[in-house]
């Protein structure tokens, strides 16, 4: 099957089949056809995200939030035409219909300019792993082993960040290093092996979970993307990228949805009276990620020399005119700081390593989608 019918589901779909096509597909959007294959509408990742922060749930169906107008170009359209149509419309892609409205391709912008990969997330200036933790909650799997080298499906989760973020395009990359600092450099090197640029950020002291941002020394021009070093995410950084872009705010945080269930029934009262009654309620939350794109400016805003944490960097964005913005994620996502954690991400690659086959045979792209797809399921 060719990644343009990987692109097409039908009306009858929910969110979690949209984003599966849009990751399958990797055309960017999930085109809506019927039976007859005529065009219906569009569903894109920014369309999902939306959905999300509105408190619509994956389970929802599409018709929710597809676009049921959409840009399209039809088959008689000149390639000059096609790419003024996607150019006007700041668009990634589109459907190409015929003359009976039914959806003959999907066009990229990139496959008509030879533009680079819309893959990459290289709009950022450089990436900052916080990677100075002890590790309390794993000990003693940390007593003599830095909680970034833990091992997840055979390699360590500092180095799959690694991995992750210099395939998306950044290439320089500082890592702030307190606890067993020595170990990490080792493994990690210059980071040449990885294709990027490796830089530590020694803490002689503890700085918190933001103060190793004040050790760059570099003049930033672009925004930086920062990641706690203990989270296991596929999360798509060009999608973070292109929404804080889009937005402009002083910060945007990366935020997954949290479900608490109630497994009792809750009585509303007012005074000693019972209002209501709502039987085994559930509460959902969107939770701060660990995963971050800073501006230039709340980098700058980050004191020298003493503890800082990302809660204050938060708290003084708000109050800032730009905000910060919430990026919503549908992605795999999980904090591998505890030994449930720990143990449950372990699994997930292992059953994705049975369904794929050996993890270094496969690319990054197909295990992330496996992993978005288990998550969401």
């Amino acid at each position: 099957m060719d990644s343009m019918e990987k692109c097409l589901i039908n009306e009858s779909v929910d969110m979690r089949q949209a984003i599966r096509a849009i990751e399958l597909g990797q055309k960017g959007i999930a085109v809506v056809i019927d039976a007859n294959r005529c065009l219906q509408g569009v569903v894109t990742d920014g369309d999902v995200r939306r959905a999300l922060l509105a408190g619509l749930k994956l389970d929802e169906s599409i018709t929710t939030i597809m676009n049921r107008k959409p840009t399209k170009a039809e088959s008689s359209m000149s390639q000059s035409s096609i790419i003024e149509l996607l150019q006007q419309g700041e668009l990634e892609a589109l459907p190409l219909v015929d003359s009976k409205n039914c959806v003959v391709d999907v066009i990229l912008l990139t496959d008509l300019t030879q533009r680079k990969d819309t893959e990459k997330a290289d709009g950022f200036s450089c990436a900052l792993i916080m990677a100075g933790g002890e590790g309390r909650r794993l000990l003693p799997l940390t007593e003599n082993l830095p909680k970034p080298l833990v091992e997840v499906g055979g390699m360590p989760l500092i180095e799959r960040q690694v991995r992750r973020v210099a395939s998306a395009g950044v290439n320089k990359i500082f890592i702030s290093v307190n606890y067993l600092a020595g170990m990490i450099e080792s493994h990690l090197g210059d980071g040449s092996q990885y294709g990027v640029e490796i830089q530590y950020l020694r803490e002689k002291q503890k700085l918190g979970t933001a103060g190793a941002l004040s050790l760059i020394q570099d003049i930033l021009d672009d925004p930086l993307l920062l990641m706690n070093g203990d989270v296991f995410t596929s999360i798509n950084f060009r999608y973070l990228l292109d929404f804080h872009s889009a937005h402009q705010p002083f910060m945007t945080v990366a935020a997954i949805d949290y479900h608490v269930e109630i497994p009792y029934g809750v009585i509303k009262t007012e005074g000693p009276y019972a209002q209501y009654l709502e039987e085994k309620p559930s509460q959902r939350f969107l939770c701060n990620a660990g995963v971050y794109a800073i501006s230039p400016e709340a980098v700058s805003r980050v004191p020298q020399n003493q503890s800082y944490n990302m809660t204050d960097l938060i708290e003084l964005s708000i109050s800032e005119k730009s905000g910060v913005a919430v990026f919503p994620v549908h992605e795999y996502w999980s904090d591998i700081g505890t030994h449930d954690e720990l143990n449950k991400a372990r699994t997930e690659l292992k059953i994705v390593k049975e369904t794929l086959g050996d993890l270094e045979e496969f690319d990054e792209g197909a295990v992330n989608i496996e992993l978005n797809h288990r998550r969401a399921a």
